[in-house]
């Protein structure tokens, strides 16, 4: 048992002392477990005896004991003060010598007591919009437009937003052609947004056979840094212009997309979007509440949950750095205090949930995955890699369970209805 202790809020700081004769007890039962499968020229399996063990692998025995009886007596004492650890404790050992007794000391974090949180003294916002008849109209709207056709005009027709312009193009800086700025016969859909910032509204009211010049500027961050910010000059031919002809917004139509009908297709539509009016208000008082549990619980942080937060902090920080091109500066005392924000919510929700027996099934990490997945084009590559990547799925879970606990919370608190329009519903579209 230890010998010394000094503790200081949330950090502990202990010494002890493992007796030679409890060194080789707990040695020896290693190396008989050992010897149970060990093999050895001149003796049968499970029959090698201890002395001949001892002689040859005493040693790392020695060391798996050393491990074996610091961890019994880290336990015990934990046990004894009903406490628990934050984190890996820090060993401190000058090495060891087979026969004679190691001193030691640890360091080491421990988790705070969650203080009782009232939650029925919180009072809520839930924002409640009303379904507006528009978003049905622009839904259907849009589920034409899927199921469009795009059907080239005569020569005389006008390119408009909307259409596709069938273009050749090469592109240059003053005089000289850029790399990668050409194409034959490129079909772009105007107004989509995914060429550079002018080049579309130039090309809109040409049509086929018009030969000119589409003038426009990179921007700045443009992820080619030849080209950022830089003036351009387009030259462009329209083979075609093509125009999305909508079909007609029948049954028929309505049975393609899975319905009975267009009365039943408005009906899934509005059901659709009260279920995602419903979700943005649960976010939106998620949010809140973590911003009250964050101001209003009073709770010491250990030191060592804050300082691998913030070296996540800083790895996944660099990281964007490198990977974008970017020299975003790292504000230190900003990112402790989210550091210290994010720990702090987490304990809470922790302790919180484990007190009120929040669990998660299988089917919440199922449907966790799934979620994800939906979110890629490819979904079979997400399952992989959770089906081969354990501490993924372990993060995974605690994510579904502080998401489960906060929902838990939120039956608890006092909620006042606020009628809001349904774009005030989406401003904010994760969790703080």
């Amino acid at each position: 048992m230890f010998t010394k202790e000094k503790n200081k809020d949330l950090h502990y700081s202990v010494s002890g002392k493992i007796s030679a004769d409890e060194l080789q007890k707990v040695a020896d039962e290693v190396l008989t477990e050992f010897g149970k499968t060990a093999k050895m020229p001149g003796f049968r399996t499970g029959h090698i005896p201890l002395s001949v063990l001892r002689q040859k692998y005493n040693a790392s025995a020695w060391g798996e004991a050393i491990d074996k009886a610091l961890n019994n007596d880290l336990q015990k004492y934990l046990e004894e003060k009903k406490i628990r650890l934050a984190a890996q404790p820090k060993v401190d050992m000058d090495g060891f010598e087979i026969g004679k007794d190691v001193e030691y000391s640890l360091e080491f974090d421990i988790l705070p007591t969650l203080p009782a949180i009232d939650l029925d003294k919180i009072t809520l916002t839930k924002k409640v919009a009303k379904l507006d008849e528009k978003e049905v109209d622009t839904a259907l709207q849009n589920i034409r437009k899927s199921r469009s056709v795009a059907e080239k005009q005569d020569e005389k027709y006008k390119a408009a937003d909307g259409d596709v312009a069938v273009i050749d193009f090469k592109g240059f800086i003053g005089k000289e052609a850029f790399e990668g700025g050409a194409a034959e016969k490129h079909h772009l859909i105007l107004g989509s947004g995914s060429f550079i910032p002018g080049f579309e509204d130039q090309v809109i009211g040409h049509k086929a056979g018009d030969e000119f010049d589409v003038n426009v500027t990179f921007p700045k961050e443009y992820h080619a840094e030849n080209l950022a910010g830089k003036k351009a000059r387009f030259e462009v031919k329209v083979h075609e212009v093509r125009k999305h002809i909508l079909p007609e917004m029948n049954d028929e139509l309505a049975k393609e997309v899975g319905q009975e009908s267009v009365e039943k297709l408005k009906e899934h539509i509005r059901n659709i979007i009260t279920d995602q009016y419903a979700s943005a208000a649960q976010q939106e008082m998620r949010n809140e509440l973590l911003d009250v549990l964050a101001d209003k619980v009073k709770l010491d942080l250990p030191e060592t949950l804050v300082s691998q937060e913030l070296e996540m902090a800083k790895q996944e920080h660099d990281h964007h750095n490198a990977e974008h091109g970017h020299d975003h500066k790292w504000d230190e005392k900003k990112e402790k205090k989210d550091a210290e924000r994010r720990v702090k919510l987490g304990l809470i929700l922790a302790e919180w949930g484990t007190q009120n027996k929040v669990e998660v099934t299988r089917d919440d990490l199922q449907q966790a995955i799934w979620a994800e997945a939906s979110r890629y084009p490819d979904p079979k590559q997400i399952f992989e890699f959770y089906n081969k990547n354990q501490n993924a799925v372990a993060m995974l879970r605690g994510m579904v369970f502080e998401r489960k606990a906060l929902d838990a919370m939120l039956t608890h608190v006092k909620q006042k209805e606020k009628s809001v329009p349904a774009e005030e519903l989406f401003k904010q579209a994760s969790v703080r």
